[in-house]
């Protein structure tokens, strides 16, 4: 069964440096322990229970209008980003969730600082946000193919300073605590899928013809470049995770693992905010019982 201690096991210390190989692809501590049936469909009833409980929770960070929840996810192709955003936040009002995912940046976005077009995107306070990739991709993709930089006319290259990629980090922790302060709660979740479970996937993809439109050449092409990117996963998540912006790796190999323990982190810190509902100025109250009283005499009225 996942509990707090599955989800603690996931969560990156601070000032921890990262070896990828070092956390399981199929259970927060390696290998699943007793009956996977069993284990599963504990999970599953516990999924359910969360996004019941996302759901009411939700509804309090509306109305406390303190805090905002930005929700990161990262990683390789084929991990289970849009299944598992699909199914952990169907427990969530539509009207206070929104889910961007950004693709190749435009002209404009180039133009401006890395992190610009994401800023665009933030949820506002009340609300969740959920970047399905991020500004991380500029410390991920665009670190494995730095000729991308090429086209974004910087005054400096990682050809060039050999301090780049560390200012990256820098800027992104400076505006991530920037966002903490002002009351965005920031969680960043790296899916850990194997390389042998993408294969699998990507064959799924090929050989079955209601699953063909989601296979791209350019994924089998990326997966040429699978130990640039644990390098580049494990350099960035060891320089950016912290207190006020935690990663979580998160065992991807089966989805019901991956989406449980997602709902369960999810929901434990929206409760660790004490929410609360907004108590009636008594201005509010004498409104509230006025209004009240009209609608109790209108009903007797009509008797």
């Amino acid at each position: 069964m996942i509990d707090k201690k599955d989800a603690n096991a996931v969560r990156v210390p601070p000032s921890k440096r990262v070896h990828l190989k070092d956390y399981g692809t199929r259970w927060p501590n390696g290998k699943i322990s007793g009956d996977e049936s069993a284990c599963k469909s504990k999970a599953e009833e516990s999924l359910k229970e969360d996004l019941e409980t996302l759901s009411e929770v939700q509804q309090r960070l509306y109305a406390d209008d303190r805090y905002s929840l930005l929700v990161i996810f990262q990683a390789m192709d084929a991990a289970g980003k849009d299944g598992t955003i699909k199914h952990v936040m169907s427990g969530v009002n539509p009207q206070g969730c929104e889910v961007h995912s950004f693709k190749q940046p435009s002209h404009e976005e180039m133009d401006h600082n890395f992190l610009w077009r994401y800023m665009r995107r933030l949820p506002e306070r009340g609300r969740i946000g959920i970047f399905n990739r991020s500004y991380y991709e500029d410390v991920l993709v665009v670190k494995v193919h730095p000729e991308i930089l090429e086209n974004q006319s910087l005054p400096v290259s990682p050809r060039e300073d050999k301090d780049f990629w560390k200012q990256r980090y820098e800027d992104i922790n400076a505006f991530e605590e920037h966002l903490s302060r002002n009351g965005t709660v920031i969680l960043k979740f790296f899916l850990h899928i194997s390389k042998d479970e993408q294969k699998k996937r990507f064959l799924d993809r090929l050989n079955k013809p209601s699953k063909n439109w989601k296979f791209s050449a350019a994924d089998l092409e990326e997966r040429a470049f699978w130990g640039e990117y644990m390098d580049a996963y494990e350099a960035a998540i060891s320089a950016t995770t912290t207190d006020y912006a935690p990663w979580f790796i998160i065992p991807a190999d089966h989805k019901w693992v991956c989406r449980t323990l997602v709902a369960d982190i999810i929901t434990r810190t929206l409760h660790e905010l004490d929410l609360h509902y907004p108590t009636p100025s008594q201005k509010n109250m004498e409104l509230l019982n006025a209004a009240r009283t009209k609608l109790e005499k209108e009903s007797q009225d009509a008797r």
